[in-house]
């Protein structure tokens, strides 16, 4: 027996009813591991797994129950959760959604027995609870009145041979005038006639709730609901009352999600900078999303997706126009802020982004307003909750920004004294008595009317039933506030990037610094928990850029340029011992690059001596390796840079830089450079000329041993890895999560997304299942996303015009027809592949604007590859995209909504009504003379100006 005075409230045991509760619940679980309960009282552990109650297993049929009993007194209540443990008792994985809660009678007498019957929770089962769902899509569900407390019983027991069942099943889409009810095979449950059933009774949080005294037995039951009373989907559930326990008196049986057909919608994909409306400044606004909501709406979308909008501005220029490379997380970008009508003179002509031009003409307005109403809006109550809400990150933002313009770079390491951050010289740069105060307090207003725009546009959005989707980007820049701030939450001698895959055979580097997992762990994931929160203040889902970088990312160093010779982070490497024990020894030959003079001479003919006389040494007859000034693809490619200033080469720069990198990469194992004797297979390595010329013996270890190192001895790392650190993500914020889940997939990915109940992404030309050339929608799995093309790959139109051959193999293969396919992507052929997508059983069907527009030839004319968004190949491509028609003009075209809303209505999918609500805010509108400053800098800074600033800055 438990020793009640152990509880917690509990003075002693002899003074109060001992009461058993059991708990049981069906779970399958491989050899070794166990179902644990856990809670927030002190005899299930107070959430400490190690103390919480170990369950036994019985087979039960075809089941396998998880039950276990723990003695509490009269009244008891807790919270409490399962978990699945290894034998000394480490968590090996968790249910999802919120905590169960049990409130145990006060008419439960003493020696009497309470049984939990309980299912598992799963990372599906907790998405409705997510707020996309609960206060967007299913929020007139969850506004329903409360008709009983949760867990209240409201019936006795009258007999000593009777039970008390208490049901509970948990309802988040119902209608304003549902009905639910439990029906089953006894009379005081209908005998199966819907009339006669036990109705259930609201609880609140989509639970509903009845209790019913009957005899002991064992029954099937089953929960209409609805205004129609339908039965739910599946085969009859059923109860098991076992009549050998006498003093077992009441079971509370938790029966999960109410089992319904799977609820599915459709979206519209679109980046904040290509929207184009008729009172934008050259770019798309986040006031303008309001009408995007509103085409949405009538076209039958329930979700709106965004590409990042965080601050990108590093360098000043059109690089910056790359969204996934943030100057801060937290800040948004100012390219967003609607500044019309602040001005009576906008241009008519702009016709694609121009990021420079842009953004210096809105800051050049904004900073005029600044100075006539910054008084009344930095000492507005309004300002100071926004102000005292953010300002952690606010005030870091503010003088970054400042020193990356005073210093006229964003790289923090040419910034002096101020490249190492400290609290102290933050507070003394954001004082209110130095003479850039005023420079200061203008980034916190930009970003303040930043912050109310964007959320009058979230709450429109919520109010109209549409999802508003972020994206979350995979890494920062390494010239960004966030690494200024926090440095050691980053490896900054390395680079993040991908391998070989659909977008590029030679991988992607894209340049941001990996993170330091083993650090951020150290306060359990404060830097993402608080990105995420910041993150949820306007949207209520988010995509995960990569998440396979939660997994494992692509690390490169920081001295590469290209995505090849990386290896993956964390990762089980090959050790020296492991090689020579297989027989590997020339180290030498299988890490350094393999140049002999054959291959000189072939790839760069005449010119090959002036490649050996300026790159290369000769370290034996025939054979060359890098020089030390060149041994780096930075290094090449600045020793390159500096001959064709001279007008020294030959050939063309990129040729002779490609063909010298490629010989840079012809190498077998990459050396682990902060061990070594750790090595790692390069990708594709048996490629490579210095693989070629092996031994066979020695080709069949690395084959072998390559095939282990990508595709077997990682998975159960980047399984625990990612357990470690998406969790920490998800339960930051109540935003529904998707992952962006292409390339190349590790076997793990996909069983840790399904148990976290992240919803995964399919696009048809670039199908997960091996040995298809196109995904086949109508398998697809449910909690997935699909979509036919995506911002990093080409539109539909232009997919379709690019390869003629694979053209006809779709046309035979999807659509089933002999005959000759069109050259052109034409509005019958979008409608049945938008068909195929709308009518697959995942979740969301999600459509770039590109591709809806392509239902209609008017819409047409534009160059199909004028339409993509992004060039992965391409690192420095510019992100200028916008549509070519407004949102006024496509709200106005009732019949290419029509056509939408049809294929929407058609695939079963739900939509969303128009006109339901209103916005709760309406800015306030200003007029002011248009700015002609075309600077960067928002507030300039002459020679006299930026002599005084340096005195002061000299003196923090």
């Amino acid at each position: 027996m438990v020793n009640l005075g152990l509880l917690s409230g509990i003075k002693s045991a002899k003074s109060v009813k001992s009461l058993n509760v059991n708990f049981r619940i069906p779970y399958y679980t491989q050899w070794g591991q166990s179902v644990l309960v856990c809670g927030s009282e002190h005899i299930l552990g107070s959430w400490n797994v190690k103390k919480g109650l170990l369950l036994s297993p019985v087979h039960q049929g075809d089941q396998l129950i998880w039950t276990g009993s723990i003695a509490v007194p009269s009244g008891f209540s807790c919270e409490y959760s399962y978990y699945v443990v290894d034998g000394e008792k480490n968590v090996l994985r968790w249910e999802l959604g919120n905590r169960r809660k049990l409130l145990l009678p006060e008419e439960i007498k003493d020696g009497e027995v309470a049984e939990l019957h309980d299912l598992w929770q799963t990372g599906g089962d907790a998405l409705p609870f997510r707020s996309a769902f609960k206060n967007v899509i299913f929020r007139q569900s969850w506004s329903l009145n409360i008709e009983r407390s949760e867990g209240l019983i409201q019936n006795k027991l009258d007999q000593d041979d009777s039970i008390l069942v208490h049901f509970k099943i948990c309802c988040p889409n119902v209608d304003a005038d549902t009905s639910v009810y439990v029906i089953g095979s006894l009379p005081k449950l209908g005998e199966w006639k819907v009339q006669d059933g036990l109705r259930l009774s609201y609880a609140g949080e989509s639970i509903w709730e009845a209790d019913c005294v009957m005899k002991r037995s064992v029954f099937p039951i089953k929960y209409p609901f609805g205004r129609n009373l339908s039965l739910e989907t599946g085969s009859n559930r059923e109860l098991s009352v076992d009549s050998s326990k006498n003093q077992l008196r009441y079971i509370f049986l938790s029966d999960g999600m109410l089992r319904e057909m799977p609820w599915r919608g459709a979206g519209v994909a679109i980046p904040m900078f290509s929207v184009r409306s008729e009172a934008d400044l050259g770019v798309g606004e986040f006031l303008d999303l309001k009408l995007l909501v509103d085409w949405a709406v009538d076209s039958g979308f329930h979700l709106v997706q965004l590409l990042p909008i965080n601050d990108t501005s590093v360098h000043g220029m059109w690089w910056d126009s790359y969204p996934y490379s943030s100057l801060s997380v937290f800040a948004l970008h100012p390219l967003y802020l609607r500044v019309q009508a602040l001005s009576e003179n906008m241009p008519d002509d702009i016709k694609d982004v121009d990021y420079e031009a842009t953004l210096t003409t809105k800051l050049s307005i904004a900073k005029k307003m600044f100075n006539l109403e910054k008084d009344l809006i930095l000492n507005s109550s309004l300002f100071q909750k926004f102000f005292s809400e953010n300002e952690d990150w606010l005030k870091p933002y503010a003088a970054f920004c400042f020193l990356r313009d005073f210093f006229e770079t964003s790289d923090h390491s040419q910034w002096g004294r101020f490249s190492q951050y400290s609290k102290d010289k933050l507070e003394k740069l954001v004082s209110k008595d130095s003479l850039h105060h005023d420079i200061i307090r203008f980034h916190y207003y930009v970003q303040f009317h930043l912050h109310l725009q964007l959320s009058e546009a979230a709450e429109y959005a919520r109010k109209n039933g549409v999802v508003l989707k972020g994206d979350l980007p995979i890494g920062v820049d390494r010239n960004s506030v966030d690494t200024w701030v926090d440095p050691n939450l980053f490896r900054m001698n390395t680079a993040t990037g991908a391998p070989p895959d659909y977008f590029d055979k030679n991988g992607q580097n894209w340049g941001f610094p990996t993170y330091n997992w083993e650090e951020m762990s150290k306060d359990n994931y404060a830097w993402w928990r608080a990105r995420l929160t910041q993150m949820a203040k306007y949207f209520t889902a988010y995509r995960i850029d990569h998440i396979l970088g939660f997994f494992r990312i692509w690390e490169l160093p920081e001295h590469a340029m290209t995505g090849l010779l990386g290896k993956f982070r964390p990762s089980i490497p090959l050790s020296q011992e492991e090689l020579e024990r297989e027989g590997i020894w020339d180290f030498n030959h299988l890490t350094r690059p393999y140049i002999r003079q054959e291959f000189l001479q072939e790839k760069f003919g005449t010119s090959w001596t002036f490649i050996a006389a300026n790159f290369l040494n000769e370290f034996q007859k025939g054979h060359y390796e890098f020089n030390e000034d060149c041994n780096t693809e930075k290094k090449i490619a600045a020793k390159l840079k500096s001959f064709a200033d001279k007008s020294m080469l030959l050939e063309s720069e990129d040729k002779m830089r490609r063909d010298l990198f490629d010989l840079l990469k012809d190498i077998v194992l990459i050396r682990d450079p902060e061990d070594s004797r750790k090595f790692y297979p390069r990708f594709n390595l048996e490629d490579t000329s210095s693989f070629k010329d092996l031994d066979d013996h020695s080709k069949n270890v690395m084959k072998r041993l390559y095939y282990d190192y990508y595709f077997n001895r990682q998975e159960n790392l980047w399984r625990q890895n990612a357990l470690k650190t998406l969790p920490a993500l998800l339960n930051s914020s109540d935003m529904m999560a998707c992952g962006e889940d292409l390339g190349l997939i590790p076997s793990c990915v996909h069983p840790v997304m399904e148990e976290l109940g992240l919803i995964g992404l399919r696009i048809q030309r670039m199908p997960s299942e091996p040995g298809l050339e196109f995904g086949i929608p109508s398998q697809y799995n449910y909690m997935t996303v699909c979509a036919p093309s995506c911002h990093d790959c080409s539109t539909l139109r232009a997919w379709w015009e690019e390869d003629e051959e694979r053209r006809h193999r779709f046309f035979k293969n999807m659509v089933g027809s002999d005959a000759f396919p069109p050259s052109e992507c034409i509005p019958e052929i979008t409608h049945f592949i938008l068909r195929q997508h709308v009518e697959a059983p995942s979740m969301w069907a999600i459509f770039p604007l590109q591709d809806l527009l392509a239902l209609k030839e008017e819409y047409t004319a534009r160059p199909a590859a004028e339409e993509t968004i992004n060039d992965p190949t391409n690192p420095k491509h510019y992100w200028r995209y916008r549509v070519h028609v407004t949102l006024e003009s496509i709200l106005e075209d009732k019949e290419l909504k029509t056509i939408i809303k049809d294929l929407v209505r058609g695939s079963g999918r739900s939509y969303p009504q128009a006109g339901q609500e209103t916005p709760a805010i309406t800015p306030e509108k200003k007029q002011v003379a248009n700015g002609q400053e075309r600077n960067l800098t928002a507030i300039p800074l002459n020679g006299d100006r930026k002599k005084d600033l340096s005195e002061q800055l000299a003196s923090i």
